[in-house]
């Protein structure tokens, strides 16, 4: 075989550079002149590389779904990890809780407890922000010979919402905790210290007057008072933030902003009397 010497070599190489750039110029030009031409190479070339991407597409699919079934086996494997110590959290909070509810029977037999008859309820759906003389209501509509009153609590599933202060035929209106009408007379649950939940008409009520003594703690439960027969004992209300200014207010449980379901029960109390509207009544309304 000949082998090119090495000038022959060398011009090769300087030429290639040209050459290229001729070609390329070429195609251009070739192009401008004839795009239909250039547009049947083009079809023409997409017709002949059509099975080799079939034949390459099918290994490379399956490829990726190999890959996505790793990384979701890891995930799998991370997110089985993270479940076996919550169960594990969770099984040893169940025998505290058993062990605690066996005490509290023993206690209540050697009481003599009689249980607080069980509540009835209605449920109503959220409707509209109720506008009128309270800032922070909603309208819920409910059906014919609904059976509602005045001062029947609303709840929705995760805690305390209002109360009722006007009924209608078809619908109700909930006072809604961040009112500034609205006053709610709460435990703190770690101190037992009782206080007064008031509206703001903000996103978060004020605690006020608890008692001398004690302090509202950062993330402290609290719950409602059965004082003056306006509300039952231990109906989850929030949770103590202490705002920029070192005032404790409390983080409503329910989801105020967004309300969809709610339930009306009555638990046959008669201590409610509809709150004074004041003249402050409609700050805060947007």
């Amino acid at each position: 075989m000949i082998r090119p010497s090495i000038q022959a070599r060398h011009a090769l190489a300087r030429l290639t550079l040209p050459v290229m750039v001729v070609a390329a110029f070429g195609l251009m030009l070739v192009g401008k002149v004839d795009t239909v031409l250039v547009e049947r190479a083009r079809v023409t070339m997409y017709d002949a590389s059509a099975p080799i991407y079939a034949a390459l597409s099918e290994p490379l699919g399956q490829m990726s779904k190999a890959v996505a079934e790793v990384i979701g086996l890891w995930g799998l494997r991370v997110e089985n990890a993270r479940l076996r110590d919550e169960n594990e959290r969770l099984r040893r909070w169940q025998s505290v809780a058993l062990t605690l509810d066996a005490e509290n029977q023993r206690l209540k037999a050697a009481l003599r407890w009689v249980p607080d008859p069980e509540a009835s309820y209605v449920t109503a759906r959220v409707v509209a922000d109720a506008g009128g003389v309270y800032a922070k209501a909603v309208l819920l509509s409910v059906g014919p010979n609904h059976g509602l009153r005045k001062g029947q609590i609303a709840l929705d599933e995760r805690g305390l919402v209002g109360r009722i202060t006007e009924v209608g035929s078809r619908t109700a209106r909930v006072l809604l905790i961040t009112d500034m009408n609205s006053r709610v007379p709460v435990i703190l649950e770690s101190s037992r210290s009782h206080a007064i939940l008031a509206g703001t008409n903000g996103p978060r009520p004020r605690l006020l007057y608890w008692s001398e003594g004690t302090v509202p703690k950062e993330g402290e439960r609290i719950v409602t008072s059965a004082e003056a027969n306006a509300f039952p004992a231990n109906l989850p209300v929030g949770t103590v933030r202490y705002n920029a200014n070192g005032v404790p207010e409390v983080e409503p449980d329910a989801q105020l902003r967004a309300l969809d379901i709610v339930r009306i029960f009555d638990y046959g109390l008669n201590g409610f009397a509809a709150p004074e509207v004041t003249a402050r009544s409609t700050q805060g309304r947007h």
